[in-house]
């Protein structure tokens, strides 16, 4: 499951792409000082869109997983018959990362494989927020994974095409009308050169909300 992800586009580029899908984002925060960062680990604090009605959303900075059962960190949910009329949020990455067992045995360390969207310089994660005990926080939305994504995991989160941005945005519009799988070769995947271990936490997690 997906808990690395990457941003090193500047913000002021993604501001521009959606102003021109005319998709109104306001800063009610001022805009985020945002750093181009190659991994955004699990409790990091990132730029998301949040809704703010049909009109459009509100860049913020959040933290990345709110605490669950036992105060293991949440940050996959499954969307799977689920609605989510309120709470949307659109997680801006440039790629992701999935972690699998080396094919030898001998190396300790997992393959890193990075995930883009073909064509396209930065997308969106569909994912929820919420009030927590440590604040506002979001996680992001799981689904089966599409072709591309199932030799390297059996879950895949929810990369939107920009299209359903706005889509997602208004929770007047049904998540099953906008949730999906991507066609096969929307992902281009490339193995990190230097393979490393998947990101560690303290003690066990909670990867996913049943």
């Amino acid at each position: 499951m997906c808990n690395d992800y990457r941003l090193e586009v500047s913000i002021a580029s993604i501001m521009e792409d959606f102003e021109e899908l005319e998709i109104a984002i306001d800063v009610p925060e001022g805009t985020p000082n945002v750093q181009a960062r190659s991994d955004i680990m699990i409790t990091d604090v990132a730029p998301i869109v949040r809704s703010a009605g049909a009109s459009g959303g509100e860049l913020v900075n959040r933290r990345w997983s709110w605490p669950g059962a036992h105060g293991k960190p949440v940050y996959n949910f499954r969307a799977d018959g689920r609605e989510f009329r309120s709470k949307r949020c659109l997680i801006l990455a440039d790629g992701f990362y999935e972690f699998t067992k080396p094919k030898d045995p001998k190396q300790k360390r997992k393959d890193k494989w990075l995930f883009t969207f073909a064509g396209r310089s930065w997308f969106c994660i569909a994912g929820i927020w919420r009030e927590s005990p440590v604040g506002e926080a979001f996680s992001m939305l799981t689904l089966e994974p599409g072709n591309d994504v199932a030799p390297y995991h059996d879950r895949g989160i929810v990369v939107l095409p920009p299209d359903r941005w706005a889509q997602w945005l208004n929770g007047d519009v049904p998540a099953q009308d906008v949730l999906g799988i991507l066609p096969t070769g929307s992902l281009e995947v490339t193995q990190v050169i230097a393979p490393t271990e998947a990101p560690a936490l303290a003690g066990p997690v909670q990867r996913e909300l049943l």
